[in-house]
């Protein structure tokens, strides 16, 4: 079952994109489980983070992982002082065929009742 997330306007989704090969699906999502995402969700003010996986027509599956952070100075605690610039683990390159070596972050608004993410600056 998925946990809910207590997300608030004024909170910061943090997104990343990279691909594997598609027969990789399986295997990387439990070392991305191991690493980033344990990594995420351990670092005080994370709201928490899942990753989504897409199949592409060229044997590649797009990997994104969607953090959500109480702050920027959250996110410099798991990311360091450069926070648009991705983390990576010293086994990424066993399973990452490309990646974005930057991140992006958006603010989350309320609108109607409904959470929107807009770009943060």
């Amino acid at each position: 079952m998925a946990e809910l997330l207590d997300i608030e306007p004024g909170s910061i989704v943090r997104t990343w994109v990279g691909w594997i090969r598609s027969s990789d699906r399986e295997v990387y999502a439990a070392y991305l489980e191991r690493t980033g995402m344990r990594d995420y969700r351990a670092t005080p003010g994370n709201l928490g983070a899942f990753a989504m996986f897409t199949d592409e027509p060229d044997g590649r599956t797009r990997v994104t992982t969607v953090s959500f952070w109480t702050s920027v100075e959250a996110i410099e605690a798991f990311a360091g002082e450069d926070v648009t610039t991705a983390v990576f683990y010293p086994d990424d390159d066993r399973y990452l065929v490309a990646r974005e070596t930057t991140v992006r972050h958006h603010e989350v608004t309320a609108a109607e009742g409904a959470i929107t993410p807009t770009l943060h600056l």
